[in-house]
C-alpha cells in the first residue's frame, strides 16, 4: 500500500492533465456547462493534489531536518532549503489552477 501511495499523486496529475486537455479541446468547439464543470474539476485537482504531494513530501523531510538541526545547528540553512524544495509542487498546482480557471 505504501508503494502505491507514493505513485498516487503522479497518477492523479496525469489524470488531471488528460481531463484538462479534453476540456481545452472541447472549449474551442462549444462552451456548455459540462466544459465549465470539467475545467473547475481539473483546476481543483491541480491545486489540491499539488498540496497533498507537498504535504507527503515535507513530512519525512521535516522530521529528518529537525533531527539533523538538533544535532548540528549549523546545518539549519541547508536543511531549510531541503524542506522548502517540495513547495514547488504547490506552485505548479497554482499555475495549473490559474491556467484552467
Amino acid at each position: 500500500m505504501k508503494k502505491f501511495a507514493k505513485y498516487l499523486p503522479a497518477a492523479a496529475a496525469l489524470a488531471t492533465a488528460a481531463i484538462s486537455s479534453d476540456a481545452f479541446a472541447q472549449a474551442t468547439t462549444t462552451t456548455d456547462a459540462s466544459d465549465v464543470g470539467l475545467k473547475a474539476i481539473g483546476a481543483g485537482l491541480a491545486l489540491g493534489l499539488g498540496a497533498v504531494g507537498t504535504g507527503l513530501a515535507q513530512g519525512p523531510i521535516g522530521a529528518a531536518a529537525a533531527g539533523v538541526t538538533a544535532e548540528r545547528p549549523e546545518k539549519f540553512g541547508q536543511m531549510a532549503i531541503w524542506f522548502f524544495i517540495p513547495e514547488t509542487l504547490v506552485i505548479f498546482g497554482f499555475v495549473g489552477f490559474f491556467l484552467l480557471k
